[in-house]
């Protein structure tokens, strides 16, 4: 019998909605300490994306 591997079964810390806000958070902070610029940009637009998923997964789960 070949040895399989075991899952990784560690949970994450805090709920997803959490886990979102606090990286959206930080993105907002690291996108204000750089220069106006592309990357600035970018990184703005990850937390404005973020922040939809939240909205998403907010509404789903009002509706189940």
């Amino acid at each position: 019998m070949p040895n399989k591997k075991k899952r990784n079964r560690i949970r994450p810390a805090g709920s997803f909605e959490d886990r979102l806000q606090k990286f959206a958070t930080q993105v907002r902070i690291e996108a204000r300490r750089l220069p106006p610029g592309r990357e600035r940009e970018a990184l703005m637009r990850k937390a404005r994306q973020t922040e939809t998923v939240m909205e998403v997964s907010e509404l789903l789960t009002l509706h189940k």
